[in-house]
């Protein structure tokens, strides 16, 4: 994409209300996701293809990033709301300290209904196309990438929730 493209796209997002745009953008066709290995709360080594199945709201996020912590109640109540056989919030942190910090990050702000998932930073970055933090991905039930946000949202909000029904229920039929 020409420079002079994306300023006039990225001006053009700008100009446009913030009730406007979309919450999440989502391509035209969905599209392939590299899934590099990350691991559980419990230290289980996992890919995407354990959420195979589920229309999963992958969130990169780490403990020293502002609006990831922001945000991340948003994405709790989001679980709490639609987790379950057919939606999962999969929020992957970069720490690299490891999973202690984000133990005690989830303590003290009272994450409830989030699972914990580890990365290794650069490998995450680097196969998810992830160009800053938080980045959010909607992933389908086939493991391919629906949409992404680079940025903070308000995940729980009645916008948001109506996108992820739609998309839950399209893949049920």
């Amino acid at each position: 994409m020409k420079r002079r493209n994306f300023l006039a796209g990225a001006a053009a997002l700008a100009a446009t209300p913030a009730a406007a745009r979309p919450l999440l953008p989502l391509h035209d066709a969905p599209r392939r996701l590299l899934s590099p290995p990350f691991v559980d709360g419990g230290g289980r080594e996992l890919t995407l293809e354990a959420f195979r199945g589920r229309v999963v709201l992958l969130n990169m996020w780490a403990t020293w990033c502002p609006p990831c912590r922001e945000e991340m109640p948003t994405l709790d109540r989001l679980q709490a709301r639609l987790g379950g056989d057919d939606f999962h919030v999969l929020p992957l942190s970069i720490d690299r300290a490891g999973l202690d910090p984000v133990r005690r990050f989830y303590d003290e702000i009272g994450i409830r209904y989030l699972d914990m998932y580890l990365a290794e930073d650069l490998r995450a970055m680097l196969a998810f196309g992830a160009v800053g933090l938080p980045t959010t991905i909607l992933i389908n039930r086939a493991g391919q990438e629906l949409g992404r946000l680079v940025g903070p949202a308000e995940w729980d909000s009645p916008r948001a929730v109506s996108l992820f029904q739609s998309v839950i229920s399209q893949g049920r039929n």
